[in-house]
């Protein structure tokens, strides 16, 4: 579903890396403390342009993938939101929009559109090693809602070998249910078994962390909304982690009265909808070490 990422540069993994991981035991983003060191940063900076993303340069985000023909220039926009928990005012957040162009390579059944995180390799990558904390806020935008009628993968983890996802963070109509809880965020595990699900808030950020212990095979999620600090919402639950691979944090919308999701199926024209972003890293969790 996705190909290779290329590698950060030098000059750029170096900067990130030492902005946000040599004070990463004090650094304050909004009301959220870093507390961990940060492994990959998908920190948008305040004065970041819309050509900032189309460049390894300038790009916290891999500026190729995933996308259609349109340039993440045009795919982002900055909407005026206050501050997610591990924002402030050095930072803000992004917004991931697909439209009726939003077809990547040959995968005409969806639309999609979704960022990857510089220096997050397919392969013998830093987000694989030990124990890793993904970290995201998501909130709606009014003018962009999203039709819940489709099944909708906003985040997950993609196996190296592209067959399988670690695990998915979704919403919408799942494909071969009754749609009943639509109106839901689901996290999902390896085996597709749902492991937590919550309301989808209308205005509030919604703040989630997902733990993915890569030695132990195991994944916990943490939540909360807008400034109250993450709390556990699981337990350290079995799960395959195995098979390397790659964060992808965007939008994917999946097509309806198909088979095969991937190239055919129903999508309505004049899509226009988009799904709010705010601090995004991953931090290493070795010894417990969460970010709340």
């Amino acid at each position: 579903m996705r190909t290779k990422t290329k590698m950060i540069s030098s000059t750029l993994f170096m900067s990130l890396l030492l902005g946000y991981s040599a004070s990463a035991r004090l650094a304050k983003r909004g009301t959220g403390e870093i507390k961990c060191p940060v492994v990959l940063s998908g920190f948008v900076a305040a004065d970041s342009t819309p050509t900032d993303f189309d460049s390894y340069a300038t790009s916290p985000f891999n500026p190729d993938y995933v996308r259609g023909e349109e340039k993440f220039s045009t795919i982002l926009q900055f909407p005026d939101v206050e501050s997610s928990r591990f924002d402030n005012a050095s930072t803000k957040a992004v917004e991931v929009t697909i439209n009726d162009k939003s077809i990547f390579q040959t995968q005409n059944g969806f639309r999609r559109a979704g960022l990857q995180i510089q220096g997050d390799t397919n392969e013998d990558g830093p987000g694989t090693e030990g124990v890793r904390t993904l970290h995201f806020s998501v909130k709606q935008d009014p003018e962009r809602t999203l039709n819940l009628t489709h099944e909708y993968l906003n985040v997950w983890h993609e196996a190296a070998d592209f067959s399988s996802n670690q695990f998915n963070f979704q919403t919408g109509t799942i494909i071969g249910s009754s749609g009943s809880d639509k109106n839901n965020f689901q996290i999902l595990n390896r085996q597709n078994t749902e492991v937590w699900s919550t309301p989808v808030d209308a205005t509030a950020w919604q703040n989630f962390a997902i733990t993915l212990d890569f030695v132990q095979n195991t994944l916990q999620v943490y939540y909360s909304k807008n400034d109250d600090p993450l709390e556990a919402v699981t337990d350290a639950l079995s799960n395959d982690n195995s098979g390397a691979g790659q964060y992808q944090i965007g939008m994917l919308k999946k097509p309806t009265d198909t088979d095969d999701v991937v190239n055919s199926g129903f999508q309505e024209t004049g899509i226009s909808e988009g799904q709010i972003y705010g601090g995004i890293f991953l931090e290493d969790s070795a010894d417990g070490c969460v970010s709340l």
